[in-house]
C-alpha cells in the first residue's frame, strides 16, 4: 500500500515518494511566542504530531521541524508594555508552549529552531534576493518584488490582479506593488536590532521560515504543513522567497489542517470564546481532546464545544471501559497454558482473525491522507467485537481467551501509538478523567473520599441508615458508587 496525501499545490491527492528513500523532511510552522496557545494551536499541533507518528509507523526515518517566531510586532509590543526585553517574553511562551504540548501528548520535534538564531542565514538569502532582482531597498527596508516572481499565487490558485484588488494592504510609499512584502524592516526607536548591509533592523516574519527549512532540510524537501490560514500570504512568500533565491522547488507535498471553529463561531477574544490549552486540560483529560480533534478530517474544520468534547469524552470512556475489562480477564491467565492462533476454530479463529486485522485497516485508513475519523471507527469497531465477545452468556477465562485478548490489547495498543491514544493504564485514566469531571463541576474529591470512608465505617457498625444517607447525598452531586469486595469505587453520572 502506498500512501496518498492531498496536496495543496495541486488541489489533489498525490502519491506520497520521498526525495530520499526511506526518508521524510517535514517543517510545520510554529507559534510567535507572545501569548498562551490556545485550542487552534492544538489542532495544528496533534494533527502534524500524528503526520509524524504515522510516517514513522511506516517505517520512514522522519526529521520534523517546527520553529518559533521570538522576534515580531507583537512580542515587541508585549515587551514595551511590560517593560521587559523581548528574550524574557518569548523565552516564557516557549516555555509555556512545550508545557502545554508535553500535557496534550505531542512528541517534541526533531529541531525546533529560533528566528533570532538564524539572522545570519536570513540576510545572505536576502542578499541572493537582491542579487536576483527580486527584491529592493528603500531607507533601509527590503521589499520582495512579488511582480518578478512569475509563480506568484500557485499555492493559493489566486493571480496578481484578484489578490490586489482583494488585499487588505496598509498604505506605505515604500512599496513599488502593494503586495510586495518586507525582508528586512530598519530599526525603529524600541525595538531590537542586528547589524546588516542595510543598516541596523530586524527580519521581516516571511524570511524566517524559508532560511530555518532550508538549513535543517535542504533547498527541497517533502513535506511543509500549517494551519490553512498561512496559505497565503505566508506560505505563498515562503516559496517565492525560497525559489526565488535557488531556483528549486520549495516543498513537494503542502499539506494544510482546518480552522477550529467555538459553537459555529470564529474563535476570537472579543467573543469570549477563546479558550487556552491549559484552560481545556483543567476539564478534560488529554486523550479526549486529542480524540475529538482526530474525529475529524484534518483539512476540515472542527467545531469545538462542551457537547463535542462530551460526546468524545464518552467515547474515550467506552475505549478504556474495554481495554480495563481486557486488562482485568488477562489477569488470570497466568493459570491457563500458552497456546498458539493455530490451536483456534470456529469462531474463536473467526474473532481473532478480525481483530488481527486491524493494524491493516488502520493502515488502509490512513494511507488515505491520514484519514483518522476512518481509522478511528475501525478501532471502535474492533472494540465492539471484544465487548461482544466478553459479553457472550458462555464466556469464560480461557487459553484460547487469553489468546484472543492479549492480541486485542497489543493490537489497540499499537494503532493508538500512532494516535497518541490508549496510553494511560485503565485505572489511571478513570481516576484522571473522574478527578477533572469533579473539579468541573464544582465536587470536592477529598470531601467525597470523606463520605465513603464515613459510610464504608457506618456500614462495619451497621449502621444502615447513615450509610443510605450518605449514599444518597452523593447520588443527589451525581455521584454513583460501586461496592467491591476490594472496596468502594465511585465514578460521576
Amino acid at each position: 500500500m502506498s500512501i496518498k496525501i492531498y496536496n495543496t499545490l495541486s488541489k489533489k491527492k498525490e502519491t506520497f515518494e520521498p526525495l530520499v528513500e526511506g526518508q521524510v523532511g517535514m517543517y510545520a510552522c510554529g507559534i510567535t511566542a507572545y501569548d498562551v496557545c490556545h485550542v487552534g494551536h492544538a489542532r495544528s499541533a496533534v494533527v502534524f504530531d500524528v503526520i509524524t507518528r504515522y510516517l514513522r509507523y511506516r517505517g520512514y526515518h522522519v526529521t520534523y521541524v517546527k520553529n518559533f517566531t521570538d522576534v515580531d510586532d507583537k512580542i515587541i509590543t508585549k515587551a514595551n508594555a511590560e517593560g521587559k526585553a523581548i528574550s524574557e517574553i518569548s523565552e516564557r511562551y516557549i516555555r509555556e508552549h512545550d508545557e502545554d504540548m508535553d500535557a496534550l501528548g505531542v512528541a517534541r520535534p526533531t529541531w525546533a529552531p529560533r528566528a533570532t538564531e538564524h539572522i545570519a542565514g536570513m540576510i545572505k538569502l536576502i542578499n541572493i534576493l537582491l542579487a536576483n532582482g527580486l527584491a529592493y531597498e528603500a531607507d533601509g527596508d527590503i521589499y520582495y518584488a512579488v511582480e518578478k516572481f512569475k509563480g506568484y499565487g500557485k499555492l493559493s490558485g489566486r493571480n496578481l490582479e484578484e489578490m490586489v484588488a482583494g488585499a487588505r494592504v496598509d498604505v506605505n510609499e515604500k512599496k513599488r506593488y502593494p503586495l510586495d512584502f518586507a525582508l528586512w524592516k530598519a530599526s525603529k526607536e524600541g525595538e531590537p536590532w542586528w547589524e546588516s548591509p542595510w543598516g541596523k533592523g530586524r527580519p521581516g516574519w516571511h524570511i524566517e521560515c524559508s532560511i530555518m527549512s532550508q538549513n535543517f532540510l535542504g533547498d527541497t524537501f517533502d513535506i511543509h504543513g500549517g494551519g490553512e490560514d498561512l496559505i497565503f500570504p505566508h506560505h505563498e512568500n515562503e516559496i517565492a522567497q525560497s525559489e526565488g533565491a535557488t531556483g528549486k522547488q520549495l516543498a513537494r507535498f503542502w499539506v494544510h489542517n482546518g480552522f477550529v471553529k467555538v459553537s459555529s463561531e470564529k474563535m476570537s477574544k472579543s467573543l469570549g470564546n477563546f479558550f487556552t490549552i491549559k484552560d481545556i486540560l483543567k476539564n478534560y483529560h488529554p486523550e479526549v481532546v486529542r480524540l475529538f480533534m482526530l474525529q475529524s478530517h484534518y483539512k476540515g474544520p472542527v467545531d469545538f464545544s462542551s457537547e463535542s468534547l462530551a460526546e468524545a469524552r464518552m467515547g474515550m470512556e467506552r475505549f478504556y471501559a474495554t481495554l480495563k475489562a481486557v486488562k482485568g480477564a488477562l489477569a488470570a491467565c497466568g493459570d491457563f497454558p500458552v497456546v498458539t492462533m493455530e490451536r483456534l476454530s470456529g469462531k474463536d479463529k473467526d474473532i481473532f482473525e478480525k481483530i488481527a486485522s486491524l493494524p491493516d485497516r488502520f493502515k488502509e485508513a490512513m494511507d488515505d491522507d491520514f484519514n483518522t475519523p476512518r481509522a478511528i471507527g475501525y478501532v471502535f469497531d474492533t472494540v465492539r467485537l471484544i465487548n461482544g465477545y466478553m459479553s457472550e452468556e458462555k464466556f469464560s477465562v480461557s487459553a484460547e481467551a487469553c489468546l484472543i485478548l492479549d492480541k486485542a490489547g497489543r493490537v489497540i495498543a499499537e494503532v493508538g501509538g500512532v494516535l497518541g491514544l490508549f496510553l494511560d493504564d485503565p485505572d489511571d485514566y478513570f481516576m484522571q478523567d473522574r478527578d477533572r469531571e469533579a473539579g468541573k463541576r464544582g465536587l470536592d474529591v477529598h470531601e467525597i473520599d470523606r463520605l465513603i470512608e464515613e459510610r464504608r465505617a457506618a456500614r462495619l457498625a451497621k449502621d444502615w441508615k447513615r450509610a443510605d444517607e450518605i449514599r444518597n447525598v452523593l447520588a443527589e452531586k451525581k455521584i454513583i458508587l460501586k461496592d467491591t469486595p476490594a472496596g468502594t469505587s465511585w465514578r460521576i453520572e
